[in-house]
Formats: C-alpha cells, structure tokens, sequence
C-alpha cells in the first residue's frame, strides 16, 4: 500500500488554507462557524491531550498526512521512537518525506524546529512530537540528582513556546503535540482530576487544545471453527474542543478509529445523518441506503458518495448552529 499523489484541495470557499483532522464532525468542532467545513489554521499550536490508546497519535497522523497531500512538508519529532511505515500508510502518510527526529529533551525539540528548513514552498508545513510527556531535560540526563522538583521542563517548554509561537505565525507552521494525563495530585473537590505533565506552558500558548477520551470500545464478533469469538477492533473517541482561539470552544466530536483503518470518517457521518432525522435507515440526501451501518458504508464507497455525504454533515451542521444564533439586537456601547 504506497501512498497516494492525490492532492487534497482546500474546502470550498475558504480564504485560507485549513488542515483537516480526517473527522469531518471534528472539523466543524473546531472551527466550522469560522470557515465551511472547519479544521485547523495555520500559524497555532494545538495540543492533543488524554490517556492512552484514545487515539492522539492517530490524530497527529492523519493531520501529517493532509498537510502532505497539499503538497506541505513536516517535521516529525518522535521521542517515543514508535512511529513505524505500516502505521504511517493507514494516513497517506509518507515517512520518507517526513523530517523524522527522535529528540531526548525539550530543548531538542525548538532546536530541530528552528534549524528546520522545508524543501519546497507550499501553503502550509506542519510540526509535530508524539509526546511531550516522554521529553527529558539536559539536567535530568547529565545531573547525578537529576531534575528533582520536576519543574526544568515547564521552564523549558514556556521559553521555546514564547518564542517559537512567533514563527509558526510568521512561517505558517501548525504544531500539533500530544500530551498524557495524570492524576492532579491534591487536587481539590472543584478542580480538575487530572492534569497534563511540563508544567501550564503548552496550555496557555496553544491555540486549540483537544481533551480525548474513550467513550466506547467497538467489537466485532465472528465465527471461527464453529465457535464465535470477539475481539476489540477499535474506539469510539469523544474528542472535546477544550480550548479555542480559532472559533467557540467547548464543542465536541465523536471520532470513529478502527485499528486497522485509521479514522472512519463515513461510519461517523452516516450515523450523524441518521441521529439527527427521523428516519430508521442510513440515508443520504433523500435516498435511502440501508439498515446495516456496514452496507451502507459499502454503497457509499462503491458509489463514489463520500464528499457528497460530507457536504451534507457540513450542511446539517451548519443548519443546528442557527438555532444557537443569539437573537438580539446588537449591544449598545
């Protein structure tokens, strides 16, 4: 499975560039009120934060692979040393024409991205570390005693981002970085029970910031040798729009990933037509399609119907923020 030429086009009527998060109803959360079809401007940082296997990398992928598709370059910052070419594929991601780094510390990270020159022009490149909570600091490596109050990497990451917040605006870079959750030690009964590792420095510079969270595991059931068995096959991420610079915070998406697919983003849109109508089949644009989720994934792959389904979510979403409208007149100052 190479990766495809194809080249993604920007969403109709947009006056600037954005890259799409691979889940349309994630899009529209993140800016769909700013811009048809949503996604993610240039010029931020946004964070992806929540525990494992919610599906942040998935997230930092397949954002990597749009940003590639419109003829972008990226700088892969890989502390983890996980990412591998058959999970790379799944997102038209080509790990060969990625900047890959495998940095040990915080400071690493700004030194790639600053020392980091794209090959060739486009609209937008993309930055990304697959994740923070896995960076060190050059006191913790090299000290005996290490980094015991556990604060060098805050100082760290709020001294590069301060600076390095004014290039991704001025070059048009998006950096994407994944975060995990801890328990907020001593935590009050008002205040949050879980916090991000590296102090509030990437809190309070990123201009999206994305709390995951595994709202349900899907399974699926066969039949083998006469006997049936399960087996975990993906997640149900309820990804929640935390923070917002770009357009209202606070919206949430329900994100569909199959372990071995990636993001599925027609199961998603199918099952949004049909929540929010009263019909009890999977339909589109009037035609029914069926009762079985999985065939009406099939009809609309081999008819060709996946930017026609996405335009319709757009257009029913874009439909239900009218009722939200404030219906004032316009404040008297």
């Amino acid at each position: 499975n190479k990766p495809s030429t194809k080249k993604d086009k920007p969403y109709k009527g947009n006056t600037e560039i954005m890259v799409s998060t691979g889940s349309t109803l994630l899009d529209l959360a993140i800016s769909g009120t700013r811009v048809r079809g949503g996604g993610l401007p240039g010029g931020i940082l946004v964070e992806c934060f929540g525990p494992p296997g919610s599906g942040k990398t998935v997230l930092l992928c397949e954002s990597a692979g749009y940003i590639q598709r419109l003829g972008g370059e990226g700088l892969f910052n890989d502390p983890e040393a996980r990412l591998n070419h058959q999970f790379a594929r799944m997102f038209d991601l080509s790990i060969e024409d990625l900047t890959l780094t495998e940095p040990d510390t915080v400071t690493e990270i700004f030194t790639h991205a600053q020392a980091w020159v794209p090959s060739k022009k486009a609209p937008i490149h993309g930055i990304f570390t697959d994740s923070l909570a896995a960076l060190s600091t050059d006191m913790e490596m090299e000290s005996k005693d290490g980094d015991k109050m556990g604060m060098r990497r805050a100082k760290e990451l709020s001294e590069g981002l301060r600076k390095f917040c004014r290039v991704l605006k001025q070059k048009n870079y998006i950096m994407m970085c994944s975060n995990q959750v801890r328990v907020n030690v001593g935590a009050g009964m008002f205040e949050e029970k879980y916090k991000t590792p590296g102090g509030e420095a990437v809190a309070f510079y990123s201009s999206v910031r994305l709390k995951h969270n595994i709202k349900k595991k899907i399974k699926q059931e066969e039949s083998f040798k006469g006997k049936k068995i399960s087996k975990v096959v993906g997640i149900i991420a309820e990804i929640q729009v935390y923070k917002n610079s770009v357009d209202a915070p606070y919206r949430s998406a329900e994100v569909y990933i199959l372990f071995d697919y990636g993001i599925d983003d027609i199961r998603a849109n199918l099952q949004f037509l049909k929540e929010y109508s009263s019909k009890k089949v999977y339909h589109l644009n009037g035609r029914e399609l069926h009762k079985s989720m999985d065939e009406a994934i099939a009809i609309v792959e081999e008819d060709g119907l996946e930017q026609e389904l996405k335009d319709a979510v757009i257009d029913l979403w874009e439909e239900m923020q009218e009722t939200f409208k404030v219906k004032r007149k316009p404040k008297q100052r």
